[in-house]
């Protein structure tokens, strides 16, 4: 049931209730922020929200997750406002799915579920698809009671669709073996990729990612790059305003202001709480991203969280130990900011101010790119036999030698070389080969902002 507007059964929309748990440790700011974003995330999915409920406790029910009392409210609302699915603001676990669908009159939800939901919407290209199978199948897997209660959700509407929806009524043992041919298909596809990243390091071509939170603006950024400096007329995806609006990983050749070609990469957006079993199955579009020369995190200025969605991203960079890359911040939608802003990143390299829509500030945004994107270099340690003086010929011509010494067994050399030689030196590695530029510590995030009217710092 491919659609982007929901309506269950009878053809009408779904009528939804959020019920959001705030523990004592949660932080109220980044709490909030969070239940705000399910609202969006279940309209994206196509419901309509009704109502919402909110619990304050010490530690979740071990056995409901929210109160008995909450509960007996919860189903009084659900009769008397007519609702048809209930969607709760964190993942619950197995045992709170069975006893909340025992307990409650409709469709019982969790955030990941939603956000699964729309990934198996978004989803056009034969990776992406399997990606979201593997997903669904990872977080179905506990969740199968073999009673019935998980099969209750075929009826169709929210946190139903997409290629796990008929795998709904397979026992584990089909449902294993999908997930083992799943992640088989998935090898291929990113052996396929790794050939590509081959013959892009073959011919030095600076791969540069741009990531950020959801709805940051990325697509947008890079169709008004694309246009102004692609290389042909290949078609972007046009960013549309709504969450995980780019699923699929898109690349394309730019030209950079010396003359150089670059691949930019355009991946999915990263949001709080992104399920783990979605980084798992999006783990070959997110390496796309660890491969990359320059990160550039895409900021939405305009947003009034985007300090906490900023540490978020820099949370997911880290899972993907790319911290050590150069990152350019683009603080972009600067046309809805009042004032004169300025932002500062600690974890960047260097920041810049943007408007995609506009298209204003994206020569600096090149011209930055462009000093940053310089191909990777390391330091390694080598003894390259004589039999291979080619390779040592490669090194004097493309490196950087800092010793060299006639060995008995071969030549021994210290030398800054890049990436792709260093691949090729790997073999002869006496030691481990280091990055040229140190590795960024991850700072604490802050802001100093100011406006004609004042300089009081605002965060």
């Amino acid at each position: 049931m491919h659609m982007h507007e929901l309506y269950d059964n009878q053809g009408r929309t779904e009528r939804a209730v959020l019920v959001g748990l705030k523990l004592a440790r949660h932080d109220d700011e980044i709490w909030q922020m969070a239940f705000t974003e399910l609202k969006g995330l279940v309209e994206t999915a196509g419901a309509e929200v009704v109502t919402e409920l909110i619990q304050n406790r010490d530690l979740p029910d071990p056995a409901t997750y929210i109160g008995k009392g909450k509960l007996a409210e919860l189903n009084a609302v659900i009769g008397e406002l007519n609702i048809d699915v209930v969607v709760f603001d964190s993942e619950l676990s197995p045992k709170h799915v069975r006893n909340l669908e025992n307990a409650l009159s409709c469709r019982v939800l969790d955030r990941t579920q939603v956000i699964l939901d729309i990934f198996a919407m978004r989803a056009k290209t034969r990776e992406g698809k399997l990606q979201v199978e593997l997903a669904q199948l990872h977080y179905l897997m506990p969740r199968l009671t073999g009673q019935g209660a998980a099969m209750s959700r075929l009826g169709g509407g929210i946190g139903t669709r997409g290629p796990g929806e008929t795998k709904l009524e397979t026992d584990r043992r089909h449902i294993r073996g999908r997930i083992l041919e799943l992640s088989r298909q998935l090898d291929e596809v990113r052996k396929h990729r790794d050939l590509h990243k081959k013959r892009r390091k073959k011919q030095e071509i600076p791969v540069i990612a741009f990531v950020g939170y959801t709805n940051a603006g990325k697509s947008t950024l890079m169709k008004a790059i694309v246009e102004r400096y692609g290389n042909g007329n290949r078609e972007v995806a046009e960013g549309r305003n709504r969450l995980f609006d780019t699923l699929d990983t898109t690349t394309r050749q730019v030209q950079l202001p010396d003359g150089k070609t670059a691949i930019f990469s355009d991946t999915v957006g990263f949001i709080q709480q992104l399920p783990h079993s979605l980084i798992r199955a999006f783990r070959s579009t997110l390496e796309e991203t660890a491969e990359a020369d320059l990160i550039v995190h895409v900021v939405d200025a305009s947003h009034p969280g985007f300090d906490v969605q900023m540490a978020t991203v820099y949370d997911v960079l880290q899972e993907l130990k790319v911290l050590d890359r150069p990152i350019l911040t683009v603080f972009n939608k600067i046309d809805l900011v009042p004032g004169a802003w300025i932002g500062n990143d600690p974890n960047s390299t260097e920041t810049v101010r943007v408007s995609a829509t506009l298209g204003d500030g994206l020569d600096t945004l090149m011209e930055k790119a462009n000093d940053l994107a310089g191909v990777r270099h390391l330091l390694v340690t080598v003894e390259v036999p004589y039999k291979e003086a080619a390779l040592t010929a490669q090194v004097h011509r493309e490196g950087r030698i800092f010793e060299e010494e006639h060995r008995e067994s071969g030549t021994y050399l210290k030398a800054e070389v890049p990436q792709r030689l260093a691949d090729e030196l790997s073999v002869y590695f006496l030691q481990e080969a280091e990055e040229v530029v140190p590795p960024k510590e991850v700072k604490k995030l802050y802001f100093d902002f100011t406006t004609p009217e004042s300089d009081d710092v605002l965060h």
